[in-house]
């Protein structure tokens, strides 16, 4: 149903629970391949990808590039882009396919896209800091690249994808959808500690 697509570079312990964080997407036939796009890493970040079964491709070209060609290579219509070291809560894949399944049905694939929203640990948020990241979204704060983003490879390619020509692609993406295309799930997604 999906492919995901992660930019690695030495993220060989960052990786470790973004990868688990993936198990139940893949049992449930959700994730349907994670290509990892690495940087010329020098720990073990390939055995971490090669271990979960990843497809790993290796580059020297700048993670825009890195990015772009992973999704040229995926196999699903929809592409989830995860940073390394970020976990989308255990409701992930429940809220994830609710989303392409209504996407698709009322015919914008090429008109929306979504990201996790932010939280600050796998523990229940406190009200104050739920209600500060509600309003921050409220108010029109565009997700971050942190956040994830699942989107239509017809949409992605539309846009034209990553760029290579930026400091940080990822940004300049969500940056290029706009905040009005970008619909926050109910899921969460934090950064692990490692």
């Amino acid at each position: 149903m999906l492919s995901v697509v992660i930019a690695t570079k030495d993220s060989e312990q960052s990786l470790l629970p973004t990868l688990a964080a993936l198990i139940p997407g893949a049992t449930a036939s959700v994730v349907r391949e994670v290509i990892i796009a690495d940087g010329g890493s020098k720990d073990a970040t390939n055995l971490v990808a090669d271990s979960a079964g990843c497809r790993f491709i290796t580059s020297d070209k700048p993670v825009g590039a890195r990015l772009r060609d992973a999704a040229a290579m995926a196999r699903s219509t929809w592409l989830l882009f995860l940073q390394p070291g970020v976990v989308p809560d255990i409701s992930w894949t429940t809220d994830s396919v609710r989303f392409m399944e209504e996407t698709e049905l009322t015919g914008a694939t090429d008109q929306r896209a979504a990201a996790f929203r932010q939280t600050s640990s796998a523990t229940v948020q406190s009200f104050p800091a739920e209600l500060m990241a509600l309003l921050r979204t409220s108010f029109g704060a565009k997700p971050r690249a942190d956040q994830g983003l699942l989107i239509n490879n017809r949409l992605y390619t539309s846009i034209g994808g990553h760029r290579v020509d930026v400091a940080d692609p990822e940004s300049d993406l969500i940056d290029r959808l706009g905040r009005k295309r970008i619909v926050l799930l109910r899921s969460g997604i934090f950064k692990a500690n490692t």
